[in-house]
Order: C-alpha cells, then sequence, then structure tokens
C-alpha cells in the first residue's frame, strides 16, 4: 500500500516521539502505574501545552481543527511508549461524540477544558451483559420536567477513576436489544447519584464501575436526537478503533525492534540466536504480519468517512489484521526473549499486556471477523 503522511504529520510526529522517549522509558511508566493517582498530572498537562489534547477538535472551540490521521499519528507514537494516561479514553474516543453530535452550547462549555486540560472526559457503554454488542443497554433515562433520571451500572467504565464528565449510553424506548431507542447523556461527575468502583486493569490503566442512581440531568445534556444514539456510538467507536489500531501498531513496532536486537546480543552454542535460520524465519514472519496490518490501519483511516458499510468494513478488517498480529507478535517476542521475556522488569510483557487489552476493547479478532463477514453477505 503506497501512503504517506505529510511533512507537518511527520515534524508532530517527532515531537511526540521526544516527548514519550524523555517521559516513557518502562522504569518511569511502572512507577506512574504504581501510583495512587495511576497517571502523570505533568505528563498531562504537558499533552495540553503541546496541543495534542486539542488536535481533533474544531478551531472554533480551541481546537486545531486535525484529521482522523492527525490523531493516528500521536496514537502510534503514543503506543510505542505504551502511555497510560486517558488520552484515548477522552480525547479520542469520548470527545468524538460532542465532535460529530454535541450541541453548540455542549460544544463551548466542555471542549474548551478538554483541550486545556482541565477536564478529563470517559464514555460509559458497557454493561455487565453487553460484551460487544452497543444496543444491549439496561439502564434507563426517562424524562422528568426539564430533564431527565437515570438508573443503572456501566461496566468497565475506561479511564473513569479520572474522569470529571462521563457519557453515558441510556434507553430511553423499546427493549434491552433495540437498536432504537437509545439515547447519549452528558452526566457530571460530581451530580448526586454518581458512584464509583475504581480498579487496575492487566495494561496498567484504570477502569471503573459507574453506578447512577436517580441521577438528575438537564435537556442540555442529551447529546444528538432522542432514541436515535446508536447511530453516533458506531460511528465514533469505528473511528476509535482505528485510534486503538495505530497505537497497536506503535507497540507492535518496538516489540519488533527489541526482539531483533535482543537476537543479535542473546547467544546460544556460542553464537547470537539471531543467526539461527528458525529464529530468523520467526523475525520475517513478525515483520509481515506488522506490516499487514500497518496497511489495513492505514485503509480504515481513508475510509472512515465513507459510507457506513463501506467504513464498517475497513474498521472490521484492521482490528481483525491487528489483533491477529499484535497476538502473534506479542507471543514471538516473549518466547525469543525465554524466561527474561515473562519478566516484570522487562518492556516485553508490558506491551504483550496492552496489545492484549487492544485486541479485546471494541470488539476482538473473533467479533470484528464476524462482523465483517456479516456485512460481506
Amino acid at each position: 500500500m503506497n501512503f504517506s503522511f505529510t511533512e507537518e504529520q511527520e515534524m508532530y510526529r517527532s515531537s511526540i516521539a521526544r516527548l514519550v522517549r524523555d517521559h516513557y522509558d518502562i522504569e518511569t511508566r511502572r512507577k506512574i502505574v504504581a501510583s495512587d493517582l495511576g497517571m502523570s498530572r505533568q505528563n498531562w498537562t504537558e499533552f495540553a501545552e503541546l496541543g495534542l489534547l486539542a488536535l481533533p477538535f474544531p478551531e472554533k472551540f480551541g481546537g486545531l481543527g486535525g484529521s482522523l490521521l492527525d490523531t493516528l499519528v500521536v496514537m502510534e507514537e503514543f503506543g510505542r511508549g505504551i502511555v497510560v494516561e486517558p488520552y484515548f479514553e477522552s480525547v479520542v474516543l469520548t470527545g468524538e461524540f460532542l465532535i460529530l453530535a454535541g450541541s453548540e452550547s455542549q460544544k463551548s462549555r466542555i471542549i474548551p477544558k478538554v483541550v486545556s486540560g482541565e477536564t478529563i472526559l470517559a464514555t460509559a457503554f458497557a454493561e455487565r451483559q453487553s460484551r460487544y454488542d452497543p444496543a444491549d443497554v439496561e439502564t434507563s433515562a426517562y424524562e422528568d420536567g426539564s430533564g431527565f433520571i437515570i438508573n443503572g451500572k456501566k461496566s468497565v467504565v475506561w479511564g473513569g477513576p479520572w474522569a470529571d464528565t462521563f457519557v453515558v449510553t441510556a434507553r430511553t424506548s423499546g427493549g434491552q436489544r433495540d437498536t432504537a431507542g437509545i439515547s447519549l447523556f452528558l452526566v457530571e461527575a460530581s451530580v448526586e447519584g454518581v458512584s464509583r468502583r475504581n480498579y487496575r486493569t492487566i495494561d496498567g490503566g484504570r477502569a471503573c464501575e459507574l453506578g447512577l442512581d436517580d441521577v438528575r440531568v438537564s435537556d442540555d445534556a442529551l447529546i444528538g436526537v432522542l432514541d436515535e444514539g446508536l447511530t453516533i456510538v458506531e460511528e465514533v467507536f469505528d473511528r476509535a478503533r482505528v485510534g486503538l489500531c495505530a497505537e497497536a501498531l506503535g507497540a507492535m513496532k518496538v516489540l519488533n525492534e527489541t526482539t531483533v536486537e535482543y537476537a543479535k546480543v542473546r547467544k546460544q552454542f556460542h553464537k547470537p540466536i539471531g543467526k539461527f535460520q528458525a529464529i530468523q524465519h520467526r523475525l520475517v514472519e513478525m515483520l509481515v504480519v506488522l506490516e499487514e496490518a500497518v496497511s489495513a490501519t492505514y485503509m480504515a483511516a481513508l475510509r472512515i468517512d465513507s459510507k457506513p458499510e463501506q467504513r464498517q468494513k475497513a474498521v472490521s478488517a484492521a482490528k481483525a489484521k491487528v489483533g491477529e498480529a499484535a497476538r502473534f507478535i506479542g507471543k514471538n517476542a516473549v518466547q525469543i526473549h525465554g524466561g527474561i521475556g515473562m519478566s516484570d522488569e522487562l518492556n516485553v510483557g508490558h506491551y504483550f499486556k496492552r496489545l492484549t487489552m487492544i485486541d479485546i476493547s471494541l470488539g476482538d479478532q473473533s467479533y470484528h471477523i464476524g462482523r465483517y463477514a456479516g456485512l460481506s453477505q
């Protein structure tokens, strides 16, 4: 696939690469993950100063008006450092709801605070029974005077412990799995009736279970049109999936580079293991599957504004291919490193854990193979 980034995007990539290199060696990341907060406020402020938090948002509201390809540059470099700050959760995923469907009032009120780093966003969509189906929603909302009352529980809210504002999916009409009848609401973390049970995820991130007990929000909290939120959710998820794929590319590139270097210095039978044909073949296969994942991801990015079916097919193809590549590269990186590949001291295991989490986020490989097949009939 013949694809290249612009000179401006490559300059932006260089500045982000320097940021990651200076702030995200594995020991520094380990300390951030082990801290009570689980993220670095100093890093978050630096992201804001560099304009990373402003990148995808419209200039009218303090953003930079960047494209999805611009966001991919950031996500790939963040993948190289397996950055734990909630850039994906707040900007790439939740911010997209405001960009695509937020009212002028919502955008002017929230986006400037996100851009400055003052506000962190998170999306509460998953429920204990829903797995990968965004239409399976038990959380309910009903109109009450000049607003809505929301009740329910949300599971695995990525970045939830840090969030100041949530985008919540709730059923406003229809049955539990109906595609119609889902609405989107902005819910402040400080509102009465909101509760969180925070926990750590296997990749070093943070998530929470979100409780909503008679939470009252105003009419202005509704994002988009009442009962028609699922179409927005599906488009936002597809754009976010491409972001996750880009992050995985960065992580897989580091694993490939690390494994090649290790094969040059690790000796068996008095010579580097990289001299053995079996190891050489394995390293070549790791590179091939990575390049396939790169092509699929860039193709999905280029198709993101196509008709829904074309967009969905391209995104599912990319997510499935990236999931396959992530498992193959991760397992082989660990195996070639041997016992040390499983140790906490080495970066290999940390990258493999993050890649595993990316694979199961917003649909794993099996889910997207099925989705692609269904769209191809």
